[in-house]
C-alpha cells in the first residue's frame, strides 16, 4: 500500500503540507503583537521615536513563512520563484540561510559554468532548454531598478561530445531523445569531426555529437549575484549562519494493512549566527533543503534516514560532497576561438576561459580514486597523470600546454542515479529539496526553482513534469539514471 502510494507521486493533498495549511494571518498576527509592544515600551521610555534596546540586526527573523537552506544558485532561485508566483505582493515571507557568505567554496562560482541539453534524460534536457531561455533573456527576470543590466558573458560556443565504439550506439539513442525534446544537436562522422576541427586528433572516435545552438558558457558569479539582488529587491531576506536543529512534531499512522508510518512536521529552525555562539530559533511553515553538498547532512538533521534499514523512515537523501579539479592552463597553439567544450570518452574535458589562448578543463575520478572532500587543496599529480596525457592524446597541440592555476569545487553528487532530488519528503511532509544534481545544478537552477515553487504552491509540478526526480525512488529503488555526466 505504502509503496503504490508513493509510485503516485504528488497528488491535490500536496497543499496540506506547508503553505496551505499556515494558519491563516499568523505573519500578520505576530506583527499586530510586535506592534502593540512597541507601543507598550514607547509609552514608558523617554523620548518620542522607537529604538531597539540591543542590536539584533544580525539576527534572522523570528517568523518566516519558507526558511531555504542553502544560498547559492539553486536556493536563490527557489526564492526568485516563490516571489514572482505569490498570488499577491509580499503574501510569502522567504530566509535565505547561507553559511559561507563570501560563496568562497560555493560550488556555482568554482564550477566551469557550461550549460547543455545534451543529456539523456527527457527531463535533464526540458530543464536545460528552460533554463537557457532564462539566460538568454536574463535582464527580463532579474532587472532591478536603477541597477545596471547583467551580463552573463554568455559564449554559445556548444558542446562536443565524443563517443568510442564501444559508445556510439548510446549517443545515438541520446542525441534521438534530445532531438524529439527540442534540442538542436547534429552527429558528426570521424571525417565530418576533422573537417570541422582540423586540432583533434580522431584516433578511437567513432561518432560525435554537437549542439549547434543554446549550449556553451557563461559566467556563474553573475548569475549569482544577478538572483542574490533581485530577491532582496523582491522583500527575500538573508542569514549569514548555520542550520544546526530543527525542531518538529511527530504523527503516527498505520496504513490500511497495518504499515507503521510516522510522519513529521518542522516547526522551528534553529539557526547559529556566524562567528558567534548565538542562535535563532525561526518558527517556519516550509524548508527548502538546498544546501548542496551538504544537504545529506541537513536531511539527517531533520531525522530523515534514520530508521530501521530497508523502510522509508530508514532511507537516507544519499547526496555526498565529492571533490573535482579544474585546471587552467595556456598553449598559444591550442585550437582557438571557435572551440567547443569538448567531453572526450576517457572523462576528460576542457574549454576555452577567455581570449588569450588560455583553456580550463579536468577529469572526473574513478570512485577508487575519489579524493578527500575534507578539504579543497589541489592534486597537482592528478593533472598530470590523469588529465593532460588524454588532453594531448586527442589534442596535439596540448603537449606544450602550461598549467597556471587551479582549484577544486564540490559536486553535490548523488550516489543513486547522479541525478536531482527535487519536490518533498514523504514523511518530514514539509521539507523539500533542490539538491543533488552531480554537476548539472548551476545549468539547470533557473528551471529546478520553478519547478520546487510550483510543488509548494500549488501542489504539483506545472512547467516541466519532475516525478522521476521525487525522494520517493530511493525507497522504490527507481533509478532515475542520467548516463551524460562530466
Amino acid at each position: 500500500m505504502l509503496r503504490r502510494a508513493l509510485r503516485l507521486g504528488l497528488g491535490p493533498g500536496l497543499l496540506g503540507r506547508g503553505l496551505g495549511t499556515h494558519r491563516e494571518g499568523s505573519t500578520l498576527d505576530w506583527h499586530g503583537k510586535v506592534s502593540e509592544i512597541k507601543k507598550k515600551i514607547q509609552s514608558v521610555l523617554p523620548g518620542g521615536a522607537w529604538s531597539p534596546l540591543c542590536d539584533t540586526s544580525h539576527l534572522p527573523p523570528e517568523h518566516s513563512d519558507v526558511v531555504i537552506v542553502g544560498g547559492g544558485v539553486l536556493g536563490l532561485s527557489v526564492a526568485y520563484w516563490l516571489k514572482r508566483l505569490e498570488k499577491r505582493q509580499g503574501a510569502i515571507r522567504v530566509l535565505v540561510v547561507e553559511r559561507d557568505h563570501t560563496y568562497s567554496q560555493a560550488s556555482t562560482v568554482l564550477s566551469v559554468g557550461g550549460i547543455r541539453q545534451q543529456f539523456s534524460l527527457p527531463e535533464n534536457i526540458q530543464l536545460s532548454l528552460f533554463s537557457v531561455e532564462f539566460l538568454r533573456n536574463i535582464n527580463e527576470y532579474l532587472a532591478v531598478v536603477d541597477d545596471p543590466p547583467l551580463d552573463l558573458q554568455f559564449n554559445p560556443s556548444g558542446y562536443l561530445f565524443l563517443a568510442s565504439e564501444e559508445g556510439a550506439t548510446i549517443m545515438e539513442n541520446n542525441v534521438k531523445v534530445q532531438r524529439q525534446e527540442g534540442a538542436k544537436v547534429c552527429l558528426m562522422s570521424p571525417e565530418q569531426l576533422q573537417k570541422k576541427f582540423p586540432w583533434i586528433n580522431t584516433e578511437g572516435v567513432a561518432l560525435a555529437s554537437y549542439g549547434l545552438e543554446n549550449e556553451g558558457w557563461f559566467d556563474p558569479w553573475c548569475l549569482l549575484q544577478g538572483l542574490r539582488r533581485k530577491v532582496q529587491s523582491m522583500g527575500v531576506l538573508f542569514c549569514h549562519g548555520e542550520v544546526t536543529r530543527f525542531v518538529s512534531s511527530s504523527n503516527h499512522m498505520e496504513t490500511a494493512i497495518g504499515e507503521k508510518v510516522t510522519l513529521k512536521r518542522i516547526h522551528e529552525v534553529h539557526v547559529k549566527v556566524d562567528h558567534s555562539q548565538e542562535y535563532q530559533p525561526v518558527e517556519c511553515a516550509i524548508v527548502v533543503n538546498a544546501a548542496g553538498a551538504w544537504s545529506g547532512r541537513i536531511a539527517e538533521l531533520a531525522g530523515i534516514g534514520k530508521g530501521p534499514p530497508g523502510t522509508l523512515q530508514g532511507t537516507k537523501l544519499p547526496v555526498e560532497p565529492r571533490k573535482r579539479y579544474v585546471y587552467l592552463w595556456h598553449c598559444p597553439q591550442g585550437p582557438g576561438l571557435e572551440a567547443p567544450l569538448v567531453a572526450d570518452p576517457s572523462g576528460a574535458y576542457f574549454r576555452r576561459e577567455g581570449l588569450g589562448n588560455n583553456y580550463l578543463g579536468g577529469c572526473s575520478p574513478t570512485e577508487e580514486e575519489e579524493p578527500d572532500p575534507g578539504n579543497l587543496e589541489v592534486d597537482h599529480d592528478f593533472f598530470q597523470e590523469k588529465v593532460w596525457p588524454y588532453l594531448a592524446q586527442r589534442v596535439p597541440a596540448f603537449e606544450t600546454l602550461k598549467v597556471r592555476r587551479a582549484w577544486a569545487g564540490y559536486y553535490d553528487y548523488n550516489t543513486f542515479d547522479q541525478n536531482g532530488v527535487v519536490g518533498p519528503h514523504p514523511l518530514v511532509v514539509n521539507m523539500y529539496f533542490a539538491t543533488g544534481f552531480s554537476g548539472h545544478g548551476l545549468q539547470q537552477a533557473p528551471a529546478v526553482g520553478r519547478a520546487v515553487a510550483e510543488v509548494m504552491l500549488e501542489g504539483h509540478f506545472q512547467t516541466i513534469n519532475l516525478s522521476p526526480f521525487l525522494f520517493n525512488r530511493f525507497y522504490l529503488g527507481e533509478k532515475a539514471q542520467e548516463h551524460c555526466i562530466i
